[in-house]
């Protein structure tokens, strides 16, 4: 028995701890990571506000020029967009901000209290 929890005890140590996840109870549903806009919506109605927004990531890289001994540098950019809805549940209950990229749900934050 004790070889068993010794086992099981080194076998937790190695597992990779989970990411957080987000997710918005709406009454008696859950919405999750990955939720589609349909989804939500259908669990949750219609948000008391909706934001778009796009942001654009730029990155660049130096390469080695062996013909002149210089280096030649790139840069790419890259753009996503998103959007973010805001559920206002009432004034005993933090505003909720929900995000998709893609039509996914991304990221699920709390604002101030609702009114």
């Amino acid at each position: 028995m004790r070889t068993l929890g010794l086992t099981l005890a080194l076998a937790m140590a190695g597992a990779p701890l989970a990411a957080e996840a987000a997710s918005l109870r709406c009454g008696q549903a859950l919405v999750a990571d990955g939720a589609l806009k349909a989804e939500v919506l259908a669990k949750c109605g219609e948000p008391a506000a909706k934001d778009f927004r796009t942001v654009t990531d730029s990155a660049g890289s130096v390469t080695p020029d062996h013909r002149t001994g210089g280096v030649t540098t790139e840069r790419r950019s890259v753009t996503r967009e998103y959007e973010d809805w805001t559920y206002n549940f009432g004034p005993r209950r933090f505003l909720q901000v929900v995000t998709f990229e893609n039509g996914r749900l991304i990221d699920v934050q709390s604002a101030g209290y609702g009114s």
